[in-house]
């Protein structure tokens, strides 16, 4: 089973498991070592994942670290497990910052289950970041950040090439975050930018609050036009994936050797059952909130871009094809089908489906640029 599939599955199935995830050792055997045995490490070999891994720290003895992952007998991964749901920060951790100096580790992290904080000593050798390089989320990934993700498996682990990438991709995180904030909320200096570039007068307090409102227009705006043209330019049979990708992570992809599109082809059939999805939907929901996220197995449909809302999956990969339809235990049944204009038997299902996952009425989600679903798929 490919990665991909595999996290798929973990945070398709978190709903069922949240209500039992009250404690560390729950999260550690429900979500971690499933994730640190899809990467290829034996989680029942003690020589390979040692839980409670322990070095003494100066005058701390005894310290643990939840998991030490061992590469040639060596410990290349420490893994600091928190609660499922709990807030991540530098002050969770301690114990990873100081083992990291005493041990030949090269990368810590630090995880609730589902957000996945990676650090290395980039800023200064020995001495593990205060930052994280790479975040991944269970509940908010693309194929771009499996692909990242995938680096860290035993079968292609290669030390130099991730640590040769982790700079870029650190401050690259870091601004695109920075992108995230400004494209909610414009900052004074972000509007001062831009308002020096087309208006000639004074910046005061007023100018602030006028252009303010247009930046923020424009700039929502202009990621909606983006968005557009690919789709544009996907129905014109040229493009690969229908969601954009941030430029930077794509040439630190293409310089790691990693293929652009991961070994994923996004073919004519499950772009024109995308889109009979959308029209099927579009008087239940803002079409834009309609996502596809294709992957090796299957093309998934989802809502606001979200892997727990999965609509439909098309599977049509083989010479059969068949749609995968979800009821409200997000259980799919596979249906085959002759063509993508099939779907449309199936419209009921579908926007029951949405119905499961949204209550806002049509009226409410008019605006797409208040809805989630214009996000890049960060």
């Amino acid at each position: 089973m490919d990665l991909i599939d595999t996290l798929d599955r973990l945070a398709s199935r978190l709903d069922q498991h949240a209500s039992v995830l009250s404690t560390e050792e729950a999260t550690k055997q429900t979500l971690v070592l499933p994730v640190i045995n899809a990467l290829g490490y034996n989680v029942f070999d003690p020589l390979e994942v040692i839980p409670e891994f322990t070095a003494d720290v100066g005058t701390k003895k005894g310290e643990k670290v939840d998991y030490a992952i061992h590469l040639d007998g060596v410990p290349m991964i420490l893994i600091e497990c928190k609660m499922y749901g709990a807030a991540l920060s530098l002050n969770h951790a301690s114990q990873l910052y100081r083992y990291f100096s005493v041990t030949d580790a090269r990368f810590g992290v630090l995880t609730n289950g589902t957000k996945y904080w990676f650090y290395s000593d980039i800023e200064s050798p020995n001495k593990m970041d205060s930052k994280p390089f790479f975040e991944f989320d269970l509940l908010d990934y693309d194929t771009r950040d499996v692909a990242e993700l995938k680096k860290f498996s035993k079968a292609t682990f290669d030390l130099d090439n991730i640590l040769s990438n982790a700079s870029e991709l650190k401050y690259a995180q870091q601004i695109k975050k920075s992108l995230a904030d400004e494209f909610d909320e414009p900052s004074e200096d972000f509007v001062r930018m831009f308002t020096s570039r087309v208006y000639a007068g004074r910046f005061t307090g007023a100018v602030n609050e006028q252009f303010r409102i247009l930046v923020k227009n424009a700039f929502r705006s202009f990621v909606a036009e983006q968005i557009n043209d690919r789709l544009k330019a996907a129905l014109r049979g040229g493009e690969a994936h229908l969601i954009p990708v941030n430029p930077i992570a794509e040439d630190q992809t293409a310089d790691a050797g990693e293929a652009d599109d991961d070994g994923i082809e996004t073919t004519q059939d499950e772009i024109e059952g995308y889109h009979v999805v959308r029209a099927i939907l579009a008087r239940s929901v803002n079409p834009a909130r309609i996502v596809m996220r294709d992957t090796k197995s299957y093309c998934g449909i989802l809502l606001d871009d979200n892997n727990r809302k999965p609509i439909c999956r098309l599977h049509f990969n083989r010479a059969k094809k068949f749609i995968g339809l979800f009821d409200a235990a997000k259980n799919e049944e596979r249906i085959a089908i002759e063509s993508p204009l099939d779907i449309y038997t199936f419209a009921d299902r579908l926007i029951e489906s949405v119905m499961n996952y949204d209550t806002k009425s049509p009226v409410q989600d008019e605006n797409p640029n208040t809805t989630p679903g214009t996000s890049t798929g960060e």
